[in-house]
């Protein structure tokens, strides 16, 4: 890069919103960071307010460009949560409603009756996603049909639904637009045209003329005014993609897993969408650089990680992180206590949502640390479930690269590499999702990159294969637990 400036990422994730600046030397450090409120309003909903969320990324944008001696930023990057939607008035740019978060599962009984009808083989040729909740297209449709004002709205061509990007960019430049990372997440694009598609839109009950123009990864996102400087929007990205390419993944084959709220493992697939629906993996687009050919990946998501310790945590098993960094004991899947971490159903390979969060094992015996032991290896073994399923479909090149708040974990990576039985890479920084971000915005500005190297490589030192097929069985009693609930009780 050159002297004159830097570039900032805004990583808008599910729990914060943090700036990070891609310096002029090739340091990326963050300069600010603030949580935002997760609301719960009612069993399986989670909201965000958009308000909160805009007045947060205008606080770290100016924090980003507050010191008198900076050169100045040359451009902004805009990392999403992904499938977290919204709806809003395209003249005002007021928000409607608030943001449904990604977790939400509001619409089970929508997908539900989707599927009844068999809609799942449309869903699943146009789009190349199952049909699910976890995706935007049945909660943008919920959006219409539940506010009145969102109706009247859209009689007077003055509706916009959304993701969260197309929402920020709205208010923060005028011009709502979606990049086709973020829009393959919807259920409404077509994964090969990289558009929306008509059918699919007309199947959830989406309006196609309420929907932001989708457009590349980087290019003319607008102009933000910063520090009383208008700063152009050079890339905008949904964070797991963003992750991607912060890990360095750019052929064939290479792989990574962040492990934040939930665990999302990526892998490079190339220029062509590789479908895999009887392995739970999720076609995808890594990203699109201007005018160049989009790159495809495939994604296979385990919806709690993070958010499983945390919600140990608030039961009062372990009080500080450092509790949980080693344990004396041997694994605990290996004494026969394993927990299957599905607090929100279980993502890929099984698309379960009725399925719950189980401990199995469970003597009197047991304490607190054995079971935050059987939950961090709960998460590295679906972890692995996923990474096995992506290995069927397509080799994996060499390691797995790892970052979010458990790749810090001791026990846990190391766990993890035995799991995989191959060796787990955790590059220097942590910071991934916005550097990947700010790397795309370079790029487009035309300014050379400095890219990082692994700095930690953790090797496996037993063989996880039986931890594995024990995990299976514990797997199959969640599901089957949940089949012998009754109806309301699944369909939340």
């Amino acid at each position: 890069m050159t002297d004159a400036a830097a570039i900032v990422a805004i990583d808008q994730g599910t729990t914060s919103t943090r700036a990070l600046r891609l310096e002029a030397d090739g340091r990326a450090h963050v300069v600010h960071a603030v949580e935002h409120a997760q609301s719960y309003p009612r069993p399986g909903w989670v909201e965000h307010d958009p308000e909160e969320l805009i007045r947060n990324i205008r606080a770290c944008l100016e924090a980003a460009a507050a010191n008198p001696a900076d050169p100045g930023v040359a451009a902004i990057a805009i990392a999403n949560q992904g499938e977290s939607c919204l709806a809003w008035d395209a003249e005002t740019k007021e928000a409607l409603s608030q943001v449904i978060v990604w977790q939400d599962d509001r619409t089970h009984a929508d997908v539900a009756r989707l599927k009844a009808e068999g809609a799942e083989a449309e869903v699943l040729a146009r789009a190349g996603l199952p049909l699910d909740s976890y995706f935007s297209a049945s909660k943008l449709a919920w959006l219409l049909r539940t506010l009145p004002q969102a109706r009247e709205l859209l009689e007077r061509g003055r509706l916009r639904l959304g993701t969260t990007d197309a929402f920020f960019l709205d208010r923060l430049t005028g011009r709502a637009a979606t990049d086709v990372t973020t829009a393959s997440r919807t259920s409404l694009l077509d994964i090969e045209r990289g558009a929306w598609d008509p059918t699919l839109c007309r199947l959830f009950g989406v309006p196609m003329e309420a929907l932001p123009p989708v457009v590349p990864t980087t290019g003319d996102f607008g102009a933000v005014e910063v520090a009383g400087r208008a700063v152009p929007v050079l890339a905008g990205v949904v964070d797991q993609q963003a992750a991607l390419h912060g890990h360095g993944c750019r052929a064939r084959g290479d792989a990574k897993i962040t492990f934040g709220t939930g665990a999302f493992a990526l892998m490079v697939t190339g220029t062509e969408p590789l479908r895999a629906p009887d392995l739970g993996l999720l076609p995808t687009i890594a990203w699109k650089k201007g005018t160049a050919p989009a790159d495809y990946a495939v994604d296979g998501a385990v919806y709690s990680a993070a958010a499983a310790v945390n919600w140990a945590r608030g039961l009062g098993l372990f009080r500080t992180y450092d509790q949980i960094n080693g344990f004396e004991h041997a694994p605990a899947i290996d004494r026969g206590l394993a927990f299957v971490p599905a607090l929100s159903g279980l993502a890929c390979p099984h698309w379960s949502r009725g399925a719950r969060g189980t401990w199995l094992g469970l003597g009197l015996d047991s304490g607190a640390a054995d079971m935050m032991q059987a939950l961090l290896e709960g998460v590295a073994l679906r972890a692995a479930e996923v990474v096995a399923a992506m290995e069927t479909l397509s080799p994996i090149a060499g390691a797995v690269s790892i970052d979010g708040g458990l790749a810090a974990n001791p026990y846990f990576r190391q766990f993890l590499a035995d799991t995989l039985g191959r060796e787990v890479t955790i590059p220097a920084g942590g910071e991934l999702t916005g550097l990947g971000a700010a790397q795309l915005a370079a790029e487009a500005a035309g300014l050379p990159i400095a890219h990082g190297t692994a700095a930690e490589c953790i090797a496996p030192r037993a063989d996880g294969a039986a931890w594995r097929a024990r995990f299976a069985e514990a797997i199959a009693l969640s599901r089957r637990w949940a089949d012998t609930l009754p109806e309301e009780e699944t369909d939340r």
